[in-house]
């Protein structure tokens, strides 16, 4: 594990005031896809809407008591971060972060978080990416592992070692 956070970053639950930012972060995310669709700038804007509020009903079903926090970087919003606590495993349901603060170690100190959480209560720590996405790279380096494919997605797996194994 990396350590600590970098320095100014701060998670904190979500406020009504923040579905245009969540919305606008969700966009970022499919930025080439929308791109690529020829559509005017208000279609790409009301297909990430609605999708944003397809994702959120499936998520506020599948995942009702998962906590939801914003990702802060100083006092600008920078990501989301959603993580299920269930009896047998840690989800994580979805980290985004806007593409200036990827790659800067804010997601990465975030999952580690998450990792010694499931490493201190002896549970899993699971989650999906798309197999293209380039987070993948980081979730490997982080010791997860493919355990099933779902659909475009990959699902991952990690486990703490024990003690005698991690060095």
């Amino acid at each position: 594990m990396s350590g600590p956070r970098p320095p100014g970053v701060e998670r904190r639950p979500w406020r009504p005031t923040d579905r245009e930012f969540l919305v606008g972060l969700y966009a970022t995310t499919r930025a080439e896809e929308l791109e690529a669709s020829g559509w005017s700038p208000a279609q790409r804007d009301a297909f990430a809407r609605a999708q944003f509020d397809l994702q959120e009903q499936h998520y506020g079903r599948e995942y009702p008591l998962a906590e939801r926090s914003l990702i802060m970087v100083g006092p600008e919003r920078a990501g989301r971060i959603i993580v299920n606590r269930g009896d047998d495993e840690i989800r994580v349901v979805d980290i985004s972060l806007l593409p200036e603060h990827r790659g800067r170690g804010v997601g990465s100190a975030l999952i580690e978080e998450v990792l010694a959480e499931g490493a201190g209560a002896g549970r899993p720590v699971r989650l999906h990416v798309v197999s293209s996405n380039p987070a993948r790279r980081l979730y490997e380096r982080l010791g997860f592992v493919h355990v099933g494919t779902a659909g475009a997605y990959l699902a991952l797996e990690w486990r703490a070692k024990p003690a005698d194994e991690r060095f």
